[in-house]
């Protein structure tokens, strides 16, 4: 995420040269921590596979499928880096491309070395991770090669993975609370599903069904927000700090009346929705359908938190989106779902509640965030030019300034 953001700025500023130095630097920052991650899940996949209580049936097969799935981190971190990088230099195509492809030739792999063909032994589950690592090695070459022939806006230098430690440096302080703001929303659900699994396997259920369509109602959201993020990026290092406001404001204003219609659509046919996950499960249907209906009228909220965090990281202010994250879980979602649910007499019910409450709240203290006007007085291009000296200078032997 940092490198994307200068990469966006850089690109905003017309730097060419910045923008691919920015590629390079991120390449092999995430490279080297794609290794060191693989490297230590390899060799605790078995003491993880026990402490998630692995039966012996499967032990083996899933130590074997873990440890190959760890070998193949460094593709998908690197396909990662192409993706990401090619959305914020404004290609959201090609990634798409590769990814639709490589998931078509994943169908193919998956039955060819789970059973075997011909000369092809069966792998079994072991198989499923080898045809997945497979995919992504083919993504991450064709996004590599893609790079170094720079026609897609973006060239990779080699001469340019020589780490610079002041923009390695930046990264790391740009990047760190963005690592903070998605380690907080992932455990503040892990969390959550702990409080709900106390009301009982029916409420745990519904809350995986309501999760499950959630997550689905997010998906534009998503789009709308890394689009805002790219766009904001750009306009800030172009110095366009007004049109990068309206930006923010038509992204809001899109994403909150595009999820409120669907939320409209979800709130009517909430059971049918239902249904089609647990057919004949009466019970599981009617709460999961509360639960849905309790939320579905403020997923416009969520839509413009979304769109502002995405302006708050386009413009480099990580923190503040990491701010906004911890209020949201841990000040107001689960403290309110812990007091409806187990202080009143609401129940499992008062869990429901806390999510469109919070969706509300949150999105108010966005909103105000986002007046403030702080977000749009950073421009990191500016602060990278005066930290990084050998950057500059690379960049003026060039012919660039």
């Amino acid at each position: 995420m940092a490198g994307t953001i200068l990469v966006a700025q850089y690109k905003g500023s017309q730097n060419k040269k910045a923008v691919d130095h920015i590629t390079a630097q991120t390449l092999l920052m995430v490279t080297i921590v794609s290794v060191i991650l693989a490297a230590i899940g390899y060799f605790l996949s078995p003491y993880l596979i026990r402490l998630m209580g692995a039966e012996a049936a499967v032990f083996t097969s899933a130590v074997a499928y873990m440890k190959i799935s760890f070998l193949g981190m460094i593709f998908v971190f690197i396909y990662m880096v192409f993706q990401s990088l090619m959305r914020r230099v404004g290609d959201v195509k090609i990634p798409m491309y590769i990814v639709f492809g490589t998931v078509l030739f994943n169908l193919i792999l998956d039955p060819l070395f789970i059973f075997g063909y011909g000369s092809i032994p069966a792998f079994g589950v072991a198989g499923a991770a080898i045809a997945t690592i497979a995919t992504q090695g083919i993504a991450a070459i064709i996004g590599i090669f893609l790079l170094l022939t720079g026609k897609h806006q973006i060239h990779l230098h080699l001469k340019d993975l020589r780490p610079d430690m002041p923009v390695i440096k930046k990264m790391f302080t740009l990047g760190f609370p963005a690592s903070i703001e998605q380690s907080t929303r992932a455990l503040g659900m892990t969390v959550m599903t702990f409080l709900v699994a106390s009301f009982g396997t029916l409420s745990l259920a519904a809350y995986g069904i309501g999760g499950r369509i959630l997550s689905f109602i997010i998906i534009p959201a998503l789009g709308i927000s890394m689009a805002t993020s790219t766009l904001v990026g750009q306009n800030i290092g172009a110095g366009k700090i007004k049109r990068a406001e309206k930006i923010v404001k038509l992204s809001a204003l899109s994403g909150f009346v595009i999820l409120s219609v669907v939320g409209v659509i979800v709130f009517i046919f909430a059971k049918p929705l239902t249904t089609a996950f647990i057919p004949g499960e009466i019970e599981t249907i009617a709460s999961s359908a509360l639960f849905i209906r309790i939320m579905a009228l403020t997923f416009g909220f969520i839509g413009i938190q979304m769109a502002i965090n995405g302006a708050f990281r386009g413009a480099g202010n990580t923190v503040i989106s990491m701010s906004l994250a911890i209020v949201s879980l841990w000040i107001l979602q689960f403290p309110l779902a812990y007091i409806l649910s187990k202080h009143t007499s609401m129940a499992e019910v008062g869990i429901w509640a806390a999510f469109p409450i919070s969706n509300v709240i949150a999105a108010i203290i966005t909103i105000i965030w986002f007046a403030k006007g702080t977000w749009k007085q950073n421009k990191l291009t500016e602060e990278i030019k005066l930290e990084n000296q050998t950057t500059k200078e690379a960049i003026i032997e060039e012919g660039i300034n």
